[in-house]
């Protein structure tokens, strides 16, 4: 079987790659394990100095790695430059705060000394997406390899240039052989990966239907999981807002990354008091955005990653309006080649209409009129999601209100919810478990170790 980077803009084949055989895959297993025995046990200082190559050749040569993402997935170019040097933040984080955050700490017994020791797990799986190619892997790289622990990365089968890019920067900054290896395989074998008890643990950014299959592979083998998985992000508005940034940030975020971003926010919550208002700067906002080439600096909008998705995504939209739902503006795919879809606002969407339910994958925004804030808490938890949530308000008591009653992993205030290497990201309920970046980001996966000494 072959791996193909095909440009969704156009539809062009760019390369393809062949798939690893079993042996190809039995032997980087091998490595990785045989690497871990002695890659634990390299000093802290060692590994610092090899995280700062890294971070460094994505600064450097941020630009080629940008060119790279877009032609393989689609983002407009500025954004997918900004990616690969966001990377290299996480890379920092962890060379300033690792041994902080490893450190032992002493607890008080009635023992002469209790300490935990933080140890590193083995050979880490990362299961990972094709919406940030490289910030998902570099923010499992870092944590995972400035604590010890190996990599094996299987990457999205649409983004192997990517996947081989990454493995050859952190070749190129010094890491030693088969302390990151990517593998170039399709998704029916992380299965067998997950089953090989060389494999000491596995993490996950993707969809909840690979994120079960992950969970259930690995939990038959008692193996420790980290799953990010799919949002349907509420945008809450309120009266006291600042409305025409809440408008211009809404739109910012629903049309982040072509609108193919776990964290994007989806479901849109306006004041009666503010909604009409917040409608037509909205639907004006949507409709100006420019859809096109990628490449092109003036592009705000770009295609859609696969014609799966597309497909999907017009579906979708089909769905919601025999179910009651309005198009407010946009609402098709757009004739030309790749796999564009309009910038789209639905309103009258129901909590009975099947959608309301769904992550939306692509820049397609659902509108709803709320008249408090207790239905505006009630309307944004009624979802099986629960990663972020964005709440615009001026007003103290509201504010204590959504930090503590949303039901997510991440409630942003007045601001647009996003990932930072120095905070933790993950999320409730059906969008997963565990924690990346952050200083929880690298104890995943460590043996806290309880010492005892009488």
């Amino acid at each position: 079987m072959a791996l193909a980077s095909i440009n969704p803009a156009t539809g062009e084949t760019l390369n393809t790659f062949h798939e690893l055989t079993d042996q190809e895959q039995e032997a980087k297993v091998a490595l990785a394990a045989a690497a871990f025995k002695t890659y634990r046990r390299t000093p802290l200082s060692d590994r610092r100095k090899w995280m700062t190559r890294a971070a460094e050749i994505l600064e450097a040569e941020k630009d080629k790695f940008g060119r790279m993402i877009t032609l393989e997935m689609g983002k407009p170019l500025a954004d997918a430059i900004a990616e690969a040097a966001k990377c290299a933040t996480a890379c920092r984080y962890y060379v300033e705060h690792a041994e902080t955050i490893l450190a032992e700490q002493e607890i008080p017994t009635n023992a002469s000394r209790s300490y935990i020791r933080f140890q590193p797990m083995g050979v880490v799986l990362a299961v990972m997406p094709w919406n940030f190619p490289f910030w998902q892997v570099f923010r499992f790289a870092a944590p995972a390899l400035m604590a010890g622990n190996v990599g094996l990365l299987k990457h999205s089968s649409n983004v192997p240039q990517c996947a081989l890019a990454i493995e050859d920067v952190l070749k190129r900054a010094g890491f030693p052989e088969g302390a990151f290896q990517t593998l170039l395989i399709g998704s029916a074998r992380v299965a067998s990966l997950l089953d090989d008890p060389r494999i000491a643990a596995a993490t996950l950014t993707g969809s909840e239907p690979a994120g079960i299959q992950v969970a259930v592979g690995a939990a038959k083998n008692i193996k420790k999981t980290v799953l990010e998985l799919g949002g349907s992000d509420p945008f809450i508005v309120m009266p006291s807002a600042d409305l025409e940034k809440a408008v211009a940030t809404g739109i910012k975020s629903r049309a982040l990354n072509n609108g193919q971003s776990c964290i994007n926010a989806k479901r849109f919550l306006a004041s009666a008091t503010i909604y009409s208002q917040f409608e037509k700067r909205f639907v004006e906002g949507m409709k100006a955005l420019k859809v096109g080439d990628p490449l092109d600096p003036s592009t705000q909008v770009g295609p859609i990653a696969t014609p799966h998705g597309a497909h999907e995504l017009e579906s979708q939209v089909k769905r919601a309006v025999e179910n009651g739902a309005k198009v407010l503006c946009g609402g098709t795919r757009i004739a030309m080649a790749g796999n564009f879809f309009e910038p789209t606002v639905l309103g009258g969407v129901t909590p009975d209409n099947p959608v309301f339910r769904e992550e939306i994958f692509g820049p397609v925004a659902m509108l709803f009129k709320v008249k408090d804030v207790d239905e505006a808490i009630e309307l944004a938890n009624d979802s099986p999601f629960g990663l972020g949530a964005s709440a615009w308000t001026n007003d103290a008591s509201e504010r204590v209100r959504f930090i503590e009653e949303l039901e997510a992993g991440l409630v942003f205030i007045n601001g647009m919810v996003a990932s930072d290497a120095r905070l933790p990201f993950g999320g409730t309920k059906h969008s997963g478990y565990g924690r990346e970046l952050g200083p929880y980001g690298i104890l995943e996966f460590m043996n806290a170790k309880t010492v005892w000494i009488g």
